[in-house]
């Protein structure tokens, strides 16, 4: 065997299948002591069927490994030649090493014209067969296995695809909602407020630079879903101007804990258009992130008009709806949303997601 061939052998499945032989050699000694009763004590028949069966093995399953591989389905009627053509050797191999323990020779072993080594023979025979019987069924149901494995590994790849096409198809609702009402405030303010109309363009260019790459990642930071965030209530307070404060806490330790993209959007902009917006005076938003009992919590507070006084701007529950569903497509039951009334007024939204 060369050694480009000696390093792919599969010594791992030949130690393997060796402690497989050791049972089947410690069978052949039981039959050949107490069944067919034999000279000898169990010990001695222990130690040659150990020696012919270790011999046999080696030879029978080296061969195998080596022409058919570990995964390789042999030629059934070459591989019973083999077969045929080791037992003799193995006999006379495994007896030799076998008198050689016992301190006396087994030269019953090499004549197979004698009753003693044509009965041997058989055994060595019977006992190979029944050995490629039984790691023929092992195969078949190891090779069963990696199939099933890899159905399980493709069933899995299917359904992450299709997870990840519906949580796109959910995210792709939620940033156009955004852009284009956007879009139809600056319209109206390039026709009265031309300074105001630009400054806001600017921001939108940041805010759709800063989000575009990450909206279409699998997740983000919260330091970078919080820098989106303030660049958004940036538009929003150029439109609304001093009816519109707002401000952020995330702790140093949170800023990189990764979250799903564009999650904090569809709540902001709820907390503007449906409590804040409707407001003469407007308010305050105020964005955090803390750990509870072992879970992120991810709020949005604003002392608006709650979540009970009706409803805002058309369409800002599109937005709350769909930031549920992907939560319930990535995290299951371990994630929820959830929308309260907030102390003294005004609503809260929070996000709570397992760490």
């Amino acid at each position: 065997m060369t050694a480009q061939k000696l390093s792919t052998f599969p010594f791992h499945r030949l130690a393997r299948d060796f402690c497989y032989a050791m049972v089947f050699n410690v069978a052949c000694a039981l039959v050949v002591t107490y069944v067919l009763k034999s000279d000898g004590n169990f010990v001695s028949s222990l130690i040659i069927s150990t020696c012919i069966g270790t011999t046999a093995f080696l030879l029978i399953d080296g061969i195998r490994l080596s022409i058919w591989g570990e995964s390789g389905r042999p030629n059934w009627l070459v591989f019973a030649l083999i077969i045929a053509a080791v037992a003799p050797v193995a006999q006379m191999a495994g007896g030799w090493l076998a008198g050689k323990i016992l301190g006396y020779p087994l030269t019953g072993l090499f004549s197979f014209t004698s009753a003693g080594g044509a009965s041997s023979l058989v055994i060595t025979l019977i006992a190979a067969g029944f050995a490629t019987v039984f790691f023929a069924h092992r195969e078949k149901a190891m090779r069963a296995e990696a199939e099933l494995a890899q159905e399980k590994a493709r069933t899995e790849t299917v359904a992450r695809q299709a997870l990840q096409a519906q949580l796109q198809s959910l995210q792709a609702q939620i940033e156009p909602h955004m852009l284009f009402n956007t879009l139809a405030n600056l319209q109206g303010l390039i026709a009265i407020d031309p300074p105001r109309a630009q400054q806001m363009l600017d921001l939108l260019i940041q805010y759709l630079r800063a989000t575009l790459t990450s909206s279409r990642a699998g997740s983000n930071t919260l330091e970078q879903e919080f820098a989106q965030m303030e660049a958004y209530l940036g538009l929003m307070q150029i439109r609304m101007g001093e009816r519109l404060s707002y401000s952020f806490d995330l702790p140093q330790a949170l800023r990189a804990h990764e979250v799903p993209p564009m999650l904090l959007q569809p709540l902001v902009e709820n907390a503007i258009a449906h409590g804040l917006e409707p407001k003469i005076e407007g308010g305050h938003v105020a964005v955090g992130a803390a750990l509870h009992d072992g879970a992120l919590a991810l709020t949005v507070q604003d002392n608006g008009r709650g979540p009970d006084a009706g409803p805002g701007k058309k369409g800002t529950n599109v937005g709350l709806a769909n930031t549920r569903e992907r939560l319930r497509a990535l995290y299951g039951d371990h994630a929820s949303l959830t929308l309260e009334p907030a102390q003294p007024q005004g609503a809260l939204a929070r996000i709570t997601l397992p760490v």
